[in-house]
């Protein structure tokens, strides 16, 4: 019997395909965010060797990717914890409706990297979120995380 807890991608979203952080994505990364202390989110991600940049660093987009998916985890369970939970034929409570990547410094692509995610703005309309990918002691990568209401028409 396991006694690890599951991840919010498998709490809130078991069933979803999606690429970065769908559980039910054989071939895809297959992230797993875990809430923290003070309302900070993290996970693990290790770079695949065919995540390279051609130059023997991660990828960007795979850097966006993993950011992104990564604040899909926060936002859902900032909104699941509000009482937000998805709308009628909605998924998931939120979708990405902007991101503002910096890339700050190359991330290694044969080491583990580490994953922080914060709510900073949070309305049941929208929420923005601060997510950065961190190794060795450095922040590689960061983005602004814009979310809207998945409202299915």
């Amino acid at each position: 019997m396991s006694t690890q807890i599951p991840s919010l991608q498998e709490r809130y979203f078991p069933d979803l395909p999606c690429f970065g952080c769908g559980p039910a994505n054989e071939k895809g990364l297959r992230l797993q965010s875990y809430p923290g202390e003070g309302g900070l989110v993290t996970a693990h991600f290790t770079p695949w060797p065919e995540h390279d940049n051609g130059m023997g660093y991660l990828n960007g987009g795979i850097i966006a990717t993993v950011l992104d998916c990564h604040s899909a985890a926060a936002v859902t369970h900032e909104a699941f914890t509000r009482g937000w939970p998805p709308l009628p034929g909605a998924a998931l409570p939120y979708v990405t409706a902007g991101l503002e990547v910096r890339y700050l410094r190359p991330a290694p692509l044969t080491e583990t990297v580490a994953l922080f995610a914060e709510v900073t703005d949070a309305g049941e309309s929208e929420m923005t979120a601060h997510v950065w990918l961190a190794w060795d002691g450095k922040t590689r990568a960061e983005v602004t995380a814009r979310w809207r209401r998945w409202r299915p028409r």
